[in-house]
């Protein structure tokens, strides 16, 4: 059975790695035609395997394995096929290897899983390209709402529509989701930090997802001047001005930490280098991200409020204006107990103990979860973070966590 998976999560990494803009790393957009070409190689596959292939108004990709009860909530399985600008090799891509190996073990052993499986591949679950949350989960769900259907791709600047429709997608229907009941979803992914690499362990399973507080478009406008002419108390110099906003956000992330508070900050993606920019030169202007995590909404609040008495201090002390812009936000998520404990118990009996753990990052587990659906994420063990062309994954541990769902799924 081993073979089979291995062989599988090796063929299908290679396949739809091979899809890919220029790199260093690996680039295919949200609705894009590599992101769509990388989902006909998953569907392709799975007709190999006799599954049923079919899709939903927002192009996701549902393949469907029947099991012994075709009465009972079958077992979705899958993840996202889209990248990050110059991401890497498994974020996305792991969790559909592992699906489609866990439903070749079954078909080439002749063995039926207890229920049906149904590989789900969404589209667009990388919110970098929109500004929009687990679009492709989210939208099978019926939960995404007209605006976001104007959301403009970073890249093209075409609207979400207009992308949907260009590779055969319906933007009116996907408002009314795919028609799906309630069932259970189990998402494979790359762990996005060291926990399981530093305790040498293959996986994890995921109790719940953070949620995120952010500002994507945030701005500092203060005064140009003449770097060797303007006196300090007469500067009204935006990078002194986030700098000490930085440093000052640092400390009260630690002092909430101390505290017993989960909270994540980063400040990121900050540009002071727009033609207007240029040497001996105070800056005047520049533009930033935040971006706040945490599984309890009141340390999201408390964070967000400092982040704003910082601002008015700073403000009134520079001469500067911040412009944080819209906010966004997604909400923090429990997953699912019982599907932990089915996974927990099936690893135990073939002598592994896995930890448990928390998601820093978003998933389509989430959008799952809020929907009413059993949902669960298992983290496979990576040394090199996530979202750079560095990822790093052992195949054996995420064999190894494929073979774990397999025994969990065998009468």
């Amino acid at each position: 059975m081993n073979d089979v998976i291995r062989e599988t999560v090796n063929r299908l990494l290679d396949r739809i790695n091979a899809l890919s803009d220029p790199g260093p790393g690996y680039t295919r957009p949200s609705y894009s035609e590599l992101e769509s070409k990388a989902h006909d190689i998953v569907a392709e596959e799975a007709e190999a395997l006799g599954m049923t292939v079919t899709r939903d108004a927002g192009l996701n990709m549902f393949a469907r394995l029947p099991g012994l009860d075709r009465t009972a909530p079958p077992l979705h399985i899958g993840s996202h096929l889209d990248t990050v600008p110059m991401g890497g090799a498994y974020d996305g891509q792991a969790g559909v290897a592992g699906a489609m190996a866990l439903v070749a073990a079954f078909v080439k052993s002749g063995q039926k899983p207890k229920t049906d499986i149904v590989v789900t591949v969404t589209r667009a679950e990388e919110s970098v390209w929109f500004p929009v949350s687990f679009i492709g989960s989210r939208g099978l769900l019926g939960r995404l709402d007209p605006q976001d259907l104007e959301a403009k791709r970073a890249d093209t600047g075409k609207t979400l529509a207009q992308h949907m429709r260009e590779l055969g997608g319906d933007p009116d229907k996907v408002l009314d989701g795919a028609g799906l009941e309630p069932a259970r979803f189990v998402e494979f992914h790359i762990e996005q930090g060291p926990v399981l690499d530093d305790a040498k362990e293959p996986f994890g399973i995921v109790t719940a997802i953070r949620g995120g507080l952010r500002y994507r478009n945030a701005v500092i406008e203060g005064t140009w001047a003449h770097s060797g002419g303007a006196p300090r108390e007469a500067r009204a110099d935006v990078v002194f001005a986030l700098s000490e906003l930085v440093m000052r956000l640092d400390e009260l992330w630690g002092k909430m930490l101390d505290e017993g508070k989960d909270i994540a900050v980063t400040v990121g993606r900050i540009d002071a280098a727009t033609p207007e920019h240029a040497f001996a030169k105070v800056p005047g202007r520049l533009e930033f991200c935040i971006d706040l995590r945490s599984v309890d909404d009141a340390a999201l609040d408390q964070m967000d409020a400092l982040l704003k008495e910082e601002i008015a201090r700073i403000e009134a002390k520079r001469g500067v204006t911040f412009k944080l812009g819209t906010q966004s936000r997604s909400t923090p998520t429990p997953l699912s107990t019982q599907l932990g404990d089915e996974v927990e118990e099936a690893a135990k009996a073939l002598g592994i103990a896995p930890r448990h753990m928390l998601s820093g990052g978003g998933h389509d587990a989430a959008a799952f979860a809020l929907a009413g659906w059993e949902s669960l994420m298992v983290f496979i063990r990576n040394w090199n973070g996530s979202h750079n062309p560095d990822e790093a994954m052992d195949p054996e541990d995420l064999i190894t966590a494929v073979s774990v769902l397999h025994k969990a799924w065998s009468e």
